[in-house]
């Protein structure tokens, strides 16, 4: 099977492949926020794929949840994107309810390893990370509000 990924444009911001969200707009707001950060700092152009064409990235990204903090998600993951980036691997799941999850992991320096959690504007905390995380307010002009958490990766992967 072909994968069909798609650039993410953060100019004009687009919710396709993430309609059936109830925070669609923030949700893409968030997407396009990543997309930025990674064109401005990397020069990489963020692509996502649809999390039905891309098992092996929710895996990668589901085992690392499970194994070092126990944690699965309910919610339906409508898209992923996997890429590697001056020697960081990068994994992203956008979820239905509105949660981005990003797996971080430096090849050659383990303190750069980490998972990250951010929340769309409008959404709940997940019931899988209530009072186990701590979550920052950080404002996006493309997202809007944009709460935010992390916990170090410790495992090999």
């Amino acid at each position: 099977m072909r994968r069909v990924s798609k650039i993410v444009d953060f100019v004009d911001v687009s919710m396709a492949g993430l309609e059936s969200s109830p925070v669609a707009g923030a949700l893409a707001g968030l997407r396009a926020n990543e997309a930025r950060y990674f064109m401005n700092k990397y020069k990489h152009q963020f692509t996502v794929t649809a999390a039905s064409e891309s098992q092996d990235t929710l895996d990668h990204v589901n085992r690392i949840l499970k194994d070092e903090r126990d944690i699965e998600f309910a919610a339906k993951p409508l898209e992923t994107s996997r890429f590697e980036v001056e020697g960081i691997r990068m994994a992203y799941v956008f979820y239905e309810d509105g949660l981005a999850v990003n797996v971080m992991y430096a090849t050659e320096n383990p303190k750069k390893r980490a998972v990250g959690f951010k929340l769309s504007d409008g959404m709940d905390v997940p019931k899988e990370l209530e009072g186990r995380f701590k979550f920052a307010r950080q404002k996006s002009k493309l997202a809007g509000t944009i709460r935010g958490s992390f916990f170090v990766i410790k495992g090999e992967y």
